[in-house]
């Protein structure tokens, strides 16, 4: 019978893996780009390793040039690789230390302006949109019944209702995680005006809101126990709102653009499409003066070293540490581990342990400085890498992200979500069977990069996508009218 032969994908000349580009049945020969070939001992499915040397019990097995956990028992080279004899090496300590080296980032794409709305707070929104934030989740459904009744003036894109599950019986950090996000969320770009809408006897009052947006520029509140006319009382209000928000697009350098990065559903080719590709355009953007928020700070664990070497001031490399160490303290007050983190579809996809979906995750933010580390809620302040608070879980990151200023997020995927926030969200196919068969779905193919397509004609097709989005044109999200927040939930319930 005659050996068929595959490729595979070695990331780094020392890695003791490859992964493969389709299935390979035991027989098989893998063929990576630099001339080693090998034969493989069984059935191994498209996206999953290989090993490429004898690996002993105990010993490292090694991906991007890192450890991803260490061998159950002895690994034949040939043989696949995954949670039958693969486990993590993470634990709760992590030896942090500063090893700031110098980031040399280039990109071969010139700067591009877009046409954006410039608020009176310096922001700059892609959308002009308005912004109805319930204070509690009891005033969810009567929004979301009557606001889409409301006739909008044709400068104002969308009017969308913010739901969300709280705003009452809430306590301590629990409470302010919310506030923090509902205020944070109410001053992004995007936002061209913001009704704040309670009840009246939440715990989230509504003069809470009022404080931490005293200096906004357009805002209205109400409290719907106080009003006799629910409908008068909400429309007149946007009314004033949508007279306060007639903004006209204006040219804007790439500078000026806040752009979110995001990885949910991945499968083992994110790390060699999608993710690598999101991370070359943020160094297209840091470059240019931009600013790239990223989160899904437990999918750092692991990889923790490959960002403190791009920090260069020692506060917040500190204060890097300080949240790194908040989540894992945070799953071991709940007596879980640390490194239960790959979902079943991620493990299906090809992902074995938590250092290997970090390691990949990553690379979404590229090679550039890492300029600030933001809490929950909080606004960037700085252009560069700014790493932001929150979880992985995608409806609680993504929201993070937009609250702290994304105007836009790059999402990566290899398994599929219809999932976005109430920003533009540009969704990446990590492979081309994602993408031909969810197209209502996804934005742009990634996988293109799996059928020899050059990656600098790629990230040039991606940036030109991300500036016509900027410029108005509308992402598979938008088009499906989908949009929501999730919030971080810390602490008991009343």
């Amino acid at each position: 019978m005659k050996m068929r032969s595959f490729q595979g994908v070695r990331l780094r000349t020392e890695d003791t893996i490859a992964v493969t580009v389709h299935e390979l049945s035991k027989g098989d020969i893998l063929v990576l780009d630099e001339g080693f070939s090998i034969p493989v001992n069984e059935r191994i499915p498209a996206g999953h390793k290989v090993a490429l040397k004898d690996i002993a019990a105990q010993e490292k097995v090694i991906k991007y040039g890192h450890p991803i956990g260490v061998a159950l028992c002895n690994i034949r080279a040939g043989d696949w690789v995954h949670t039958h004899n693969l486990k993590t090496a993470l634990g709760v300590d992590w030896p942090a230390e500063w090893n700031y080296v110098s980031p040399q980032v280039k990109t071969p794409f010139q700067a591009k302006s877009f046409m954006g709305y410039r608020r009176p707070t310096g922001r700059v929104g892609i959308r002009n949109e308005l912004w109805v934030i319930p204070t509690v989740s009891c005033i969810n459904d009567i929004l979301r019944n009557l606001i889409p009744r409301y006739e909008a003036p044709d400068w104002i894109d969308r009017v969308r209702v913010l739901a969300h599950p709280y705003g009452c019986s809430q306590l301590g950090d629990d409470f302010e995680f919310t506030l923090q996000a509902l205020s944070g969320l109410a001053f992004n770009g995007n936002a061209a005006g913001v009704l704040v809408v309670g009840m009246g006897c939440e715990n989230l009052q509504i003069s809470y809101m009022k404080d931490r947006l005293s200096h906004h520029f357009n805002v209205e509140y109400t409290v719907l126990q106080e009003e006799s006319d629910d409908v008068e009382a909400l429309f007149s209000r946007l009314d004033k709102l949508a007279a306060g928000g007639c903004f006209t697009r204006e040219e804007c350098p790439s500078s000026d653009l806040v752009v979110g990065v995001k990885c949910g559903g991945s499968d083992a080719f994110s790390s060699i499409t999608a993710n690598p590709l999101v991370g070359l355009f943020s160094d297209y953007l840091t470059h240019w003066g931009g600013t790239l928020l990223a989160t899904e700070i437990p999918e750092m664990f692991g990889a923790e070293d490959t960002l403190t070497s791009r920090i260069e001031e020692e506060d917040v490399f500190i204060r890097f540490v300080k949240m790194i160490n908040w989540f894992k303290e945070y799953y071991t007050s709940y007596h879980q581990p640390v490194y239960e983190n790959p979902s079943p579809g991620n493990k299906e996809g090809g992902i074995t342990t938590l250092e290997e979906k970090s390691l990949g995750a990553v690379q979404k933010t590229g090679s550039g400085l890492v300029a600030d580390v933001l809490q929950y809620g909080e606004c960037y302040g700085r252009s560069g890498v700014n790493i932001v608070f929150s979880p992985g879980n995608d409806p609680v990151s993504v929201t993070s992200l937009a609250a702290s200023g994304a105007v836009l997020t790059l999402f990566t995927t290899g398994r599929g979500t219809p999932y976005s926030s109430v920003v533009p969200s540009i969704k990446i196919a990590t492979n081309s069977s994602l993408y031909k068969r969810k197209k209502s779905w996804m934005d742009f193919n990634g996988g293109r990069l799996l059928e020899g397509e050059e990656r600098d004609a790629l990230l040039g097709d991606l940036i030109d996508l991300v500036f016509e989005v900027a410029n108005g044109r509308e992402t598979s999200n938008e088009h499906l009218n989908i949009g929501e927040i999730g919030l971080f939930k810390h602490g008991v319930i009343l």
